[in-house]
């Protein structure tokens, strides 16, 4: 009796937050290449979401949707990981933009310009802007894989733990993040605010910063590298399970 009442509450959550599942998909769906399959991404949110229904505890303060929203981006993350369409040599050359960023702006003390990264790398500034294009469709460098993914400091923002010390880097880490991205140049964290919390693509983006939807994509393709820049010391100190 109790296992058939607990299937029918199981089955009322995935109904329920099933849009909330394609709502996800569509909106990563916005920034990958054409290869990525929709059906495949909500297929796997769909487990995500079970998993959310199976392992959430209330009392860790967090809403349901907000949790589910979490381990469903966690999960079609996990599917695109497995099925990674990006050269080796694409996520390389990001990382070395991403350390040459971080090496600029420590010299200078202020935002890295395009044109001084590109001769710190001793590149062209066509090459350098040709790898920012590479970089969009490398997962590595999103938000998302930031905070969730395998280069990540942590797997999930309200994963369970019983370490105190453990909770503790989880919301050093969101905070640190949270400034990070309030000190990105303005049109950089214009297009981050846009695209994470108003959820616009990058072609809504364009028109309304009347900029062509490739411009979007290199700003954003900035904006992710800038981050991992200014986040090196928390991800390079992610195997201790603390800021390094």
């Amino acid at each position: 009796m109790y296992a058939a009442m607990q299937a029918h509450a199981t089955n009322e959550l995935v109904v329920k937050h099933a849009p909330l599942v394609k709502r996800i998909a569509y909106h990563l769906m916005g920034r990958l290449p054409d290869t990525v399959q929709l059906d495949d991404l909500v297929q796997s949110g769909m487990l995500g979401l079970l998993e959310a229904i199976k392992h959430y505890d209330a009392g860790q303060g967090a809403s349901f949707e907000t949790y589910a929203g979490i381990r469903i981006r966690g999960a079609m993350l996990d599917e695109l990981r497995r099925a990674d369409w990006t050269p080796r040599s694409v996520h390389k050359k990001a990382r070395m933009v991403a350390e040459a960023i971080r090496e600029v702006e420590n010299q200078l003390g202020r935002d890295a310009k395009d044109s001084e990264v590109a001769k710190h790398m001793g590149i062209s500034i066509d090459e350098y802007n040709h790898i920012l294009r590479d970089s969009l469709s490398c997962k590595t460098f999103s938000v998302e894989e930031l905070i969730l993914g395998e280069d990540g400091l942590i797997e999930g923002v309200y994963a369970t733990t019983e370490q105190p010390e453990e909770l503790l880097v989880q919301q050093d880490f969101q905070k640190a993040l949270a400034e990070a991205i309030a000190e990105l140049p303005d049109r950089e964290r214009l297009v981050i605010s846009l695209y994470y919390d108003e959820e616009l693509n990058l072609r809504e983006i364009g028109k309304v910063l009347e900029v062509s939807e490739s411009r979007v994509s290199q700003i954003c393709s900035h904006a992710m590298l800038r981050l991992r820049a200014r986040l090196a010391d928390w991800l390079e100190g992610k195997d201790n399970g603390q800021k390094s």
